[in-house]
C-alpha cells in the first residue's frame, strides 16, 4: 500500500497560518507565532516566506483560483433556483474557509496593494454573475425588474455575500464558530442573498421560490430567528 508523501513545510506554514489568521484575525498573528506553532526558527519561516504578506498573498491565490472556478460556472446552471440555491452554498462554504478575507477585509486592503486590486476583480466578477442571473430570469419572463432595478439587486447581493459572516460575528460572537451555529450563519446568508430577487420573482418561479424557501427555512436551529420571507 502506498503512503501519501509528507506534506511540505511551505504547504503545513499556509495550512497553519489560515487556520491562525482564521480564528484570532490575521493582525493579532505575526510570523513569530506562526514559527512558534510550527516548532520552527523565524528563520526557516523566512526561507519559504519573505515576511506576513508574503503568506497572505499565497493564501490569497489559493483562494482566487477556488474563487474563480466557482464564478466560471456555466450560466445555464444558474438559471433554475434549486442550481442557484446549491451555487450560494457552495460560495458561503468557500467564504468560510477564508473568512479571515472577509472579516480583516478593511485592514487587509488598506496596506495591501496586490490584495486591493485582485479582491476588487473578485467582487467586479460576483455583481456581473448576479447581474446576469437576474437578466437571464427577466429575459424567460420569471422576473419583473427595470435595469436600475437589477443593478441595485446585484449591487445588494454582492454586499450581504461580502459582508454577511461580519455581520454574524458581530450578532452573537460567543458562538461564532460553533458547528450548528455556522450551519446555521451559511443558511441564513444563502437565503438572504437570493431573497432580494424575491419580490421581482412571477408566475411559477415564484411559487417554487416560496416553497423551497419554506423548506430551507425549516432547517435552521429552532432557536434561531428565521429571516422575513417576501
Amino acid at each position: 500500500m502506498l503512503q501519501k508523501a509528507p506534506r511540505r513545510t511551505r504547504e503545513r506554514i499556509l495550512e497553519l497560518s489560515l487556520r491562525l489568521f482564521n480564528d484570532f484575525g490575521e493582525p493579532n498573528i505575526t510570523t513569530t507565532v506562526i514559527a512558534e506553532e510550527m516548532g520552527i526558527s523565524p528563520g526557516n519561516l523566512y526561507y519559504h516566506f519573505r515576511n506576513k504578506d508574503d503568506i497572505v498573498n499565497s493564501i490569497f491565490a489559493q483562494f482566487e483560483a477556488e474563487i474563480v472556478r466557482l464564478l466560471s460556472v456555466p450560466a445555464v446552471r444558474r438559471s433554475n433556483p434549486e442550481d442557484v440555491w446549491a451555487y450560494l452554498h457552495q460560495m458561503f462554504e468557500l467564504i468560510w474557509r477564508y473568512r479571515f478575507f472577509y472579516r480583516d477585509l478593511n485592514d487587509l486592503l488598506s496596506r495591501n496593494r496586490t490584495l486591493e486590486l485582485q479582491f476588487k476583480a473578485i467582487l467586479d466578477h460576483k455583481h456581473k454573475l448576479a447581474r446576469q442571473l437576474c437578466e437571464d430570469l427577466r429575459s424567460d419572463g420569471s422576473l419583473e425588474a427595470t435595469d436600475v432595478e437589477i443593478g441595485a439587486m446585484a449591487t445588494n447581493m454582492v454586499v450581504v455575500a461580502t459582508y454577511w459572516l461580519s455581520y454574524e460575528y458581530v450578532r452573537n460572537p460567543r458562538k461564532y464558530g460553533e458547528q450548528q451555529s455556522v450551519a446555521d450563519a451559511l443558511a441564513r446568508g444563502c437565503y438572504q442573498v437570493i431573497s432580494m430577487a424575491g419580490p421581482y420573482l412571477r408566475g411559477e418561479r415564484r411559487e417554487r421560490f416560496r416553497k423551497m424557501s419554506d423548506e430551507h427555512l425549516r432547517k435552521l436551529a429552532p432557536q434561531e430567528p428565521r429571516p422575513h420571507q417576501p
